[in-house]
């Protein structure tokens, strides 16, 4: 059996980076006073549920995946695991997921995730993905969801924190995606999926993609105006937030959109890592 064939196939860098988003999530919510029996069971739970989605997008766009560069050996593309034994994997993580987080947290923070699964796999993926730019938009709703559920492990209940937190998270999720949509362009027309800059251009995507930074800066100073967090929190994110906005704008002047694109989706990871890092701490 291929073992790493499925493992690769739940995506482990996005496993990753929304592991560190529920932690952050759940540290804030928790204000000091951490149960990490909870928070591993929110983790595991989570992680199981977001690796899922992964496999279960890795089974949808099997047809795509082999028309581009990126994505042409993936193992159900060359075919080292079958569609069926994918299918069955996926919904397998999925029950092992959703039972973790039924058991020991909560049902709103259950519900949430199985919207998130519902969204990402059905909404986006099967649908939105391969017809309409607005899936991106969308599609930000599922990634906004893992420090979401990571809060609502501990508070049980959605305040005005937990809405900030997914607005800050769908903020950031837009450029985001837009800088990976300029940066591997070729393959996304290859495969006929209908990203901002293929059906609008560079230039408008560039536009929105300046637009969309200032509203996550303005959504993440919500945070100390609303006493979640302090003014440490503040003035990283102020200091990062204008670089992001620098870095967006000189896209308007740069001769290289790969290049920039690609320093954009390194700031975008950055700037979510250290963001997540300040409101664990600040959990504290």
């Amino acid at each position: 059996m291929p073992m790493k064939d499925y493992y690769q196939l739940t995506k482990p860098g996005i496993i990753g980076g929304n592991a560190i988003t529920v932690v952050a999530g759940f540290l804030l919510a928790s204000g000091g006073d951490v149960d990490c029996g909870l928070m591993i069971a929110t983790l595991v739970g989570l992680s199981l549920v977001v690796a899922s989605g992964c496999v279960m997008n890795n089974y949808i766009d099997r047809d795509i995946d082999g028309m581009m560069e990126r994505t042409k050996n993936r193992a159900l593309v060359i075919g080292t695991i079958t569609p069926r034994n994918a299918l069955i994997y996926g919904k397998v993580l999925a029950i092992f997921g959703l039972g973790v987080l039924a058991f020991y947290t909560n049902l709103l923070t259950t519900a949430m995730a199985v919207l998130g699964l519902f969204v990402y796999v059905v909404v986006y993926s099967l649908w939105l993905k391969r017809t309409s730019t607005h899936g991106t938009i969308v599609g930000s709703i599922s990634g906004a969801m893992p420090p979401v559920v990571g809060y609502l492990a501990v508070s049980g209940s959605i305040d005005l924190g937990a809405v900030i937190l997914f607005f800050i998270l769908s903020l950031w999720q837009m450029p985001h995606s837009f800088t990976i949509a300029i940066y591997r362009l070729e393959d996304y027309i290859k495969a006929g999926i209908p990203v901002l800059p293929a059906k609008k251009g560079i230039l408008v995507t560039k536009i929105q993609t300046l637009i969309y930074i200032a509203l996550f800066v303005m959504a993440t100073f919500a945070l100390p105006v609303f006493g979640y967090t302090g003014y440490e929190y503040l003035l990283v994110m102020v200091i990062l937030g204008l670089g992001w906005l620098g870095l967006s704008a000189s896209g308007f002047y740069s001769t290289n959109n790969k290049l920039w694109a690609r320093n954009m989706f390194v700031y975008s990871i950055a700037i979510l890592v250290v963001f997540s890092i300040m409101i664990a701490i600040e959990g504290f």
